[in-house]
């Protein structure tokens, strides 16, 4: 019996923590298998530097948001240690001196922006005006299980049906136009309708339409991007904006697993899975490294799903036009996540002395459009961006548990490398590439590179092989339009179940992930509660 569990997670990463802890809040007798020697995947805290463990950096994913207030209030998560401290505004420093800074009131912000162009300080604020009725629309479906669009199963059309009449109020003729416009545009285009300044269209989404996308902003589809990050509201409660946990990314995976186990799962360290078990279409449990099974009819995946579905399965045993779908999930990336601890915060030449909405907020490398798609066209033509972009956080600004007093951690999240260079290791590239980011800051803040005490430099390969996001993905999946809702993973299959009976998904690759959120652990659970696969 010690080996029969009610149901199993493969992946100890936040979603499947989440997974595991309603499963067990549910009843299920739950085992949670994590290969790394802790829990959180992605999203964790470490002290990279044996000779400074003082210092601990949140390693790869370093902001938070769409965590759903359902989830915080289901899991008990703010009892088992979850905060969050808001992050502050944009700051984008220029090469040449100057800055926008979008501290303050509306009027602050406009006054700001209209340094750089008087028709941008209004047309900036029409353009959020516009994105947030189709940002509103968009954020409930985040909640919903995607219906199998083009089914003809009666369910299936009641699904579809469903979905439309729940978003009868919210869409019209203008507003489906709109939305078609985020789907199939470059954020480049889109700026370009509403804006003049190249500065005020990297902080309106020229930045964020490309986060951990192989896809430079003159890209059609990389509009959309920028709208996943522009949700506010899932239908759940309205949301703060980004974040910082505090205590580092780990402690929101240390508040799953806390919240798992205190309602009753198990979580099982330094095991990784070698095999899915399946008979008769049916799974059976999974087998360990080093030969160790465990049986369950129940199992959830939240790992890659080509680790899932093309290593951990016998692929004769799955549909082939889901095979050849899961080999052709476009997992590319090309992101450098690169920490730092400094004995000083970086003193910027536009912003003088300490400024908590510069150093606490969202700095931008990256001072225009056209910079940041060079960056990308360099990458794509077979070389590290000889002027890469970066968007930097400085979290222990607010959270004093990351560093010594006076000492802080810098996390810079950049872009780009060959996505080759996942199959590759190129760390003395990968050094010469941060060096050009610690020259390009220090351009702007002229005491950072001194400051440097330590630094951590985690390349696409690393990404792969260390933690598993197959292309150093950060989302398992490219947010293209052709990898969203119904799509994603796979047709047919974007509802959290698989072609395997008893085999659900709950990674980032499935509806809605992307980001440190829980949602696709909480939809899948939510789902198995609907098939009643839970044998009470």
């Amino acid at each position: 019996m010690a080996n029969i569990y009610d149901a199993i997670v493969i992946g100890g990463g936040h979603n499947g923590l989440v997974a595991g802890a309603y499963l067990a809040k549910n009843g299920a007798r739950t085992l949670v298998l994590e290969a790394r020697d802790h829990v959180g995947g992605a999203a964790e805290t470490s002290s990279p530097w044996p000779d400074a463990p003082e210092f601990k950096v949140t390693t790869l994913s370093y902001v938070v948001s769409l965590v759903p207030p359902s989830v915080i209030r289901d899991l008990q998560l703010e009892r088992f240690g979850y905060k969050v401290l808001t992050q502050g505004p944009y700051f984008v420093p220029q090469l040449d001196g100057g800055a926008l800074n979008l501290s303050g009131d509306k009027a602050a912000k406009a006054e700001a922006i209209a340094k750089f162009s008087k028709k941008d300080a209004q047309n900036y604020f029409a353009f959020k005006d516009w994105i947030k009725p189709i940002a509103d629309v968009m954020g409930p479906m985040l909640m919903q299980a995607p219906p199998h669009l083009g089914s003809k199963k009666p369910m299936d059309l009641f699904a579809t049906g469903k979905l439309g009449w729940a978003n009868r109020k919210g869409l019209s003729e203008r507003m489906v136009a709109n939305i078609t416009k985020l789907f199939t545009m470059s954020i480049k285009d889109l700026l370009d309708e509403w804006l003049e300044s190249p500065v005020t269209k990297v902080v309106a989404g020229g930045v964020s339409g490309v986060i951990g996308t192989w896809a430079g902003p003159f890209e059609p589809g990389t509009a959309y991007v920028m709208a996943h990050h522009s949700i506010g509201d899932i239908g759940d409660g309205k949301l703060g904006t980004w974040g910082f946990a505090e205590g580092g990314m780990g402690a929101i995976s240390d508040a799953c697993r806390k919240s798992a186990e205190h309602f009753g799962a198990e979580v099982r360290l330094n095991s990784p899975v070698e095999k899915v078990m399946t008979r008769g279409g049916a799974v059976t449990g999974v087998v360990i490294a080093g030969g160790e099974e465990c049986y369950a009819p129940l199992v959830v995946t939240a790992i890659h799903p080509k680790i899932t579905f093309l290593k951990h399965l016998d692929r004769y045993d799955l549909p082939p036009g889901f095979v050849n779908d899961i080999e052709n999930w476009k997992t590319r990336s090309g992101t450098v996540k690169v920490n730092f601890a400094v004995a000083e915060l970086p003193e910027f030449t536009a912003a003088p002395g300490f400024n908590v909405d510069v150093h606490g907020g969202t700095i931008e490398l990256a001072p225009t459009i056209d910079y940041i798609e060079q960056a990308f066209i360099d990458a794509r033509s077979g070389k590290a961006a000889e002027q890469p972009f970066a968007d930097i956080s400085i979290p222990t600004v607010f959270d004093k548990t990351l560093a010594p007093e006076g000492k802080h951690i810098v996390s810079m999240f950049t872009q780009w490398v060959p996505e080759t260079w996942a199959q590759e290791r190129n760390q003395k590239e990968l050094e010469k590439y941060a060096d050009r980011i610690v020259d390009l800051v220090t351009q702007m803040a002229p005491n950072f590179k001194k400051s440097i005490l330590h630094r951590q430099v985690i390349g696409p390969w690393e990404m792969e092989n260390e933690w598993g996001m197959i292309g150093g993905n950060i989302f398992h999946g490219e947010l293209s339009a052709n990898q969203l809702f119904h799509m994603r993973p796979a047709p047919g299959y974007a509802d959290y179940r698989s072609p395997i009976r008893g085999l659900y998904q709950a990674h980032s690759g499935t509806h809605a992930g992307g980001g440190v959120n829980g949602i696709p652990g909480h939809h899948a659970v939510r789902e198995i509660m609907r098939d009643k696969a839970i044998k009470k």
